[in-house]
């Protein structure tokens, strides 16, 4: 009951906050005198979209504002509703946190050195993407942060009026910048802008969310009576690195070109340096031992004479600048070691740079060495810790760059340098598996390269052999620490693995020791995916790396989105689910871990939700202890844009993690489970695919979405199809989920599971109530019917039929219109019947979050398909005036984005 009096109390500070926020909005709309919008916006004044204006263009503007606004005070109250529950409850009260994982490790009788042990296994590692999904511009996402630091600040009880008003002045100015900048791109992002507003995360917040982060873990485990020796120094953390595919995902992205791979991976390398840089040298500030207070090791004070020696009148100058400081001394050193390591000078010898961050690494545990031998431990934790953690987590390289192409782009590049090189049967994307893999295997045993260099063989191999020369001269000057994997999109085959070693050999990276990682997307792929990662990891050419390395770990992708695509919901998630079981068995049998790469998006469609409940629903015992997965567009600031926020995630996603690796796989599965989801699971792709394979269904599609603006939209760098052509399969599954979303439909998030749950009832009723237990037991089926729930919330049906009046065959829109709607209603239904207790209980905060929303939505939505129907109109004939409609529904677009928090 206390819980729930301090959620009531939640959705109060959010109702107040953003009612300030809108007061304080709306004093700024009559500064600049649109004081006649004030009237009209459908947040307050539930009348008020009757009411019109003179420009929709500002009205939507508006309602978009107030939308992020909400989003805003939502953010802030959850932040505030964690530290209250926290301080009320227990830390271990926190769902997902890491007080709730230590706690229920302490229950189960777990051994703290056993669970020290373990947690030193565990490496995570968000990758951030750039997929076309984030509607709003980088300008703005800077005022969105400034905005919510000042709403934080006004948290203060002790300002003084003036303070106060002065606070408020700022909002102000802040909002009128927003207002005067625009929300949206009305030119397309440059990958510079994309790749800039990453390193904004790397840079700026993910430094300070790791030590937030740790001091969380650290907290946790003393609070709950755990030995603090356990956990000390950063070698007993978790380990958490990061990844990026801005410059290295070029699946079906034709402007990331070499050169753009080369300059990531240096802009990355140059901005990590200079961040350590200057925390060595805030160190040094604080380290003003002196050695007339202090005895000083002999050798310690020797290696710092040494390394001024190596350096010469550099070296003089560093120990000159503090006389009889040893540790600030020491540090300057390290600072004109470091120098010449961005600067890229050798010329002193290896001695005078550091060659990888693991020799700074080990200089800085020597210098905390030292400080505990002197007993000045305090210090060390307090100063050195930070920078040790810094550079064991984000190292020289400030992020992995993974690269990514498809496997039928790699076909189209093997067969033109096999044309090149003179090979009579040079189709190779016409050969059978049988006739690549005798090629393959030939080819693989020898080192020789097909090409002469210098030699052109087509765009493909060309672009392919280009970047991948661009990460060899990299790796050649600094290792290979800042290349991820070599992820092959689309992966079918033991030969759309093995084909990139010919390309490896080809620029001289066959023995780099470059990890080579499968994509399974579609569901026959998933199904197949245990058989193709066993013939690979059986392979000689991995069996060598394999023998060579130790702890080797096979990385696996495994796609959300276009096996959501191609089987509906459920199918997909059950589909991979069993994926990872099969997967781990696999490679279990091998003796080799797992490191799952989970491709997720923002929405259940595209793998997301809450991430603790994300990995909580895994199978047990699938979860090695490394796991990678992507954060994409909008998805990005939602999480990180804020620290605490941001350290929040990071907690949710190591937690979650390490509760997950301790969970043991149970002795025999649960025959009758399968079988019965495995039933489910093809009667939901049955339903779903009447809709994707009737005839009149790409009409259906292409009338009642706003596909056809999403792809003239502006929202980010790579292209809506892979190739450019209009069919459902060449369509990326994220405008696909963005079409639908914005449509209210949502139908990639639950379609097909309503007809599911009504056939499978009416064949198997003493199944169908074994359905309601397991909803209760089982987290996998719990947070899958929760997340689906969800996104039929966020669906409308008089949007959907508004959107259907822009389909022009009357029965395509009477029959598959009642289809869609019949299983909407259907879906709602049975989640209600399986989880026994009506929605209005369940969905308190949801259906209270909607409430704000849903009236401003609609008036937005019902803009959105007259625009779309005028647009339509004139586009071939009037082009002006077409430019003009679709400026309107660009910025409809990014509104409706915000007030639904997501693209999908």
């Amino acid at each position: 009951m206390m819980k729930i009096a301090l959620q009531q109390k939640g959705l109060k500070k959010i109702k107040a906050d953003f009612q300030y926020l809108l007061s304080v909005f709306k004093e700024m709309l009559v500064s600049i005198d649109e004081a006649e919008l004030v009237d009209i916006l459908p947040f307050d004044n539930l009348d008020a979209a009757a009411k019109t204006y003179s420009s929709n263009e500002k009205m939507t503007q508006a309602i978009g504002i107030c939308f992020e606004l909400l989003n805003l005070a939502e953010e802030n109250a959850a932040t505030q509703y964690r530290r209250e529950s926290e301080t009320q409850f227990g830390i271990e009260t926190t769902r997902g946190s890491w007080g709730e994982t230590l706690h229920q490790w302490h229950t189960e009788g777990l051994d703290e050195k056993d669970i020290a042990e373990k947690l030193r296994q565990i490496m995570v590692m968000p990758v951030l993407t750039a997929h076309p999904t984030e509607a709003k511009r980088l300008t703005v996402l800077d005022i969105h942060r400034e905005l919510y630091l000042l709403l934080v600040k006004r948290e203060n009880p002790n300002w003084s009026t003036s303070e106060q008003a002065q606070l408020k002045q700022e909002m102000i100015s802040l909002m009128e910048r927003w207002w005067r900048t625009g929300e949206i791109y009305l030119q397309k992002p440059r990958l510079e802008d994309e790749r800039g507003n990453l390193m904004h995360y790397f840079v700026n917040v993910f430094p300070e969310a790791v030590r937030l982060t740790d001091q969380r873990l650290q907290h946790a485990w003393t609070t709950l009576g755990y030995s603090p020796e356990l956990l000390e120094w950063p070698e007993q953390f978790p380990l958490i690195q990061f990844g990026s595919w801005v410059g290295g995902d070029r699946d079906g992205h034709p402007f990331v070109t070499p050169e753009f791979t080369a300059s990531t991976l240096r802009l990355h390398r140059k901005a990590i340096l200079q961040v350590i840089h200057q925390q060595l040298f805030d160190l040094a500030a604080e380290l003003s031992i002196s050695s007339y207070i202090t005895p000083i090791p002999k050798g310690f004070l020797k290696d710092i004479a040494t390394a001024a020696q190596l350096f010469g009148a550099e070296g003089q100058k560093a120990i000159d600048r503090n006389p009889s400081e040893p540790f600030r001394q020491y540090v300057n050193l390290l600072l004109v070691r470091l120098e010449h390591t961005i600067e890229d000078n050798h010329s002193l010898g290896e001695a005078s740079y550091f060659k990888s961050s693991k020799e700074l690494v080990l200089e800085l545990q020597k210098l905390r060495q030292v400080l505990i031998d002197l007993g000045a431990v305090h210090m060390a934790k307090q100063w050195l810790f930070p920078i040790e953690r810094l550079v064991q987590c984000f190292g020289f390289h400030l992020a992995k760059l993974d690269i990514r192409q498809n496997s039928a782009y790699h076909e189209k590049a093997i067969s033109q340098m096999l044309a090149s090189s003179g090979y009579a049967n040079s189709d190779y994307a016409q050969w059978d598996e049988a006739q690549r893999l005798d090629f393959l295997n030939k080819e693989l045993t020898n080192n020789r390269p097909f090409l002469v260099a210098g030699t052109s063989c087509g765009p493909e191999a060309d672009n392919v052999l280009g970047y991948l020369r661009e990460v060899r001269r990299y790796v050649n000057l600094y290792g290979t620490e800042g290349i991820g994997s070599i992820i092959v999109s689309m992966t079918r085959s033991l030969s759309d693995l093995l084909v990139v070693y010919l390309f490896l050999r080809e620029v001289g990276l066959k023995d780099a020791g470059l990890m080579v990682a499968p994509l399974f997307e579609t569901i026959d792929d998933l199904n197949a995916a245990p058989e193709i990662l066993t013939s690979y990891l059986n392979h000689p050419i991995v069996k060598q790396r394999r023998e060579t390395l130790d702890g080797f770990t096979q990385e696996v992708m495994l796609g959300y989105s276009d096996s959501n695509k191609d089987g509906g919901i459920l199918t997909s998630r059950w589909n991979i689910y069993k994926a990872e079981e099969n997967l781990t068995q696999a490679a279990n049998a091998l003796g080799i871990k797992v490191c799952f790469f989970h491709g997720r998006g923002g929405t259940i469609s595209r793998g997301g939700g809450k991430i603790h409940r994300f990995l909580d629903s895994m199978p047990p015992g699938s979860l090695s202890g490394h796991i990678k997965m992507t954060v994409q567009g909008e998805t990005i600031a939602n999480q990180f844009a804020n620290k605490l926020t941001a350290s929040y995630n990071l907690e949710m996603f190591l937690a979650g993690t390490a509760r997950q690796t301790v969970k043991t796989p149970p002795v025999d599965k649960n025959s009758k489970v399968y079988g019965m989801m495995d039933i489910l699971a093809d009667l939901s792709r049955i339903h779903y695919r009447k809709l994707l394979d009737h005839p009149k269904f790409m009409e259906l599609y292409s009338h009642a979405t706003p596909i056809d603006v999403l792809e003239l939209s502006k929202i980010g760098s790579r292209p809506a199809r892979r190739t450019g052509q209009r069919t459902l399969n060449d369509l990326r599954s994220i405008p696909w989920v963005f079409s639908w979303s914005q449509s209210r439909f949502n139908l990639s998030g639950w379609f097909g599971l309503g007809g599911a749950l009504d056939e499978f009832q009416e064949h198997y009723p003493e199944d169908y109530e074994q359905l309601k237990q397991l909803a209760l037991e089982w987290p996998f089926w719990k947070y899958l019917l929760i997340q689906i729930e969800s996104n039929l919330l966020d669906s409308d049906i008089d949007i959907m039929k508004q959107f259907a009046e822009l389909i022009q065959d009357s029965e395509t829109k009477a029959e598959l219109i009642t289809l869609i709607i019949n299983d909407y209603h259907s879906c709602l239904q049975e989640i209600d019947n399986i989880f026994t207790e009506p929605m209005a209980t369940r969905r308190i905060s949801k259906l209270e979050d909607m409430k704000y929303r849903n009236h401003a939505l609609k008036s937005l939505s019902e803009l959105q398909v007259s625009y779309l129907k005028k647009w339509r109109a004139i586009r071939e004939t009037d082009p002006k005036q077409a430019e003009h409609y679709l400026v309107q529904l660009l910025i409809l677009i990014n509104a409706l984005s915000t007030g639904l928090k997501g693209t999908g």
